[in-house]
């Protein structure tokens, strides 16, 4: 039994073919997925497939990649989270690859997430490309290990991993750690505690071995589940099961 612990179901290239994705998470063990919100303009049509779904559910939040919207506040994340398949605030964070120039207005967008996070009371989902010092600083001074949460698709070093897991955050596999390059998340993945992996697609993006390239999907997050049971010399089974708990121990999704 598998978990998607962070998928855009409500992008075109899934939405389409919605039916046919469900089923293929079913004939692949794939038991639920978290639905991840990435603006608010969007965010009804993420929330609407976890309320038609039991085996789905929703966060909130704006991406950091999202530039000129009406900038969201923490009154107003809190109160949209404030919904029984709402089981998270993100994702969030900071992205200084996609984006150059004064992102002070970047930072104190995440910085409303976290507070949100903490008026709610549910995790935050993060994001960070060539970030990692701000977005740890960032974490930090907002008191994130009040909720703590998931650093999503993860690629940094083992050292970010250390700190945001001291700060109460779970490490998220995507399918990047199947690649052949990817020896510096190979790295993190031994040496991860168990009791803080999660398992993700970020669907459709980042298709893992051996559907690189193409559009990926929740049912494919096995082959994730696959390249960490081979790196720690654990069964999948094994695996499977230590992910599938632990999203429901940060989430408590129900």
């Amino acid at each position: 039994m598998f978990v998607d612990s962070h998928c855009h179901l409500d992008f075109p290239d899934l939405a389409s073919n919605l039916d046919e994705i469900l089923i293929n998470m079913q004939q692949n063990s794939v038991t639920h997925a978290l639905c991840v919100s990435v603006n608010l303009e969007d965010f009804p049509r993420v929330r609407a497939l976890a309320e038609s779904h039991d085996n789905l559910y929703a966060s909130v939040g704006v991406h950091p990649d999202y530039e000129n919207l009406i900038e969201p506040n923490a009154p107003q994340l809190a109160e949209l989270a404030n919904h029984p398949k709402v089981i998270a605030i993100g994702e969030t964070g900071l992205d200084y690859f996609r984006l150059k120039g004064d992102l002070e207005w970047q930072r104190e967008r995440f910085r409303q997430h976290i507070r949100a996070a903490k008026q709610c009371h549910k995790p935050l989902i993060i994001h960070t490309r060539e970030a990692a010092a701000d977005t740890l600083r960032i974490m930090a001074e907002e008191g994130a290990d009040n909720v703590g949460g998931v650093m999503h698709c993860f690629t940094e070093s083992w050292e970010v991993a250390q700190q945001a897991i001291e700060m109460n955050f779970y490490i998220s596999f995507s399918g990047i750690i199947t690649f052949k390059n990817a020896t510096s998340v190979k790295d993190v993945a031994r040496k991860i505690p168990l009791d803080r992996i999660l398992i993700e697609t970020d669907s459709p993006y980042l298709a893992p071995v051996p559907y690189r390239g193409k559009i990926n999907q929740p049912a494919f997050v096995r082959y994730i589940a696959e390249e960490i049971a081979k790196l720690r010399e654990m069964s999948l089974t094994e695996i499977a099961a230590i992910t599938t708990n632990n999203f429901f121990s940060l989430f408590k999704a129900t």
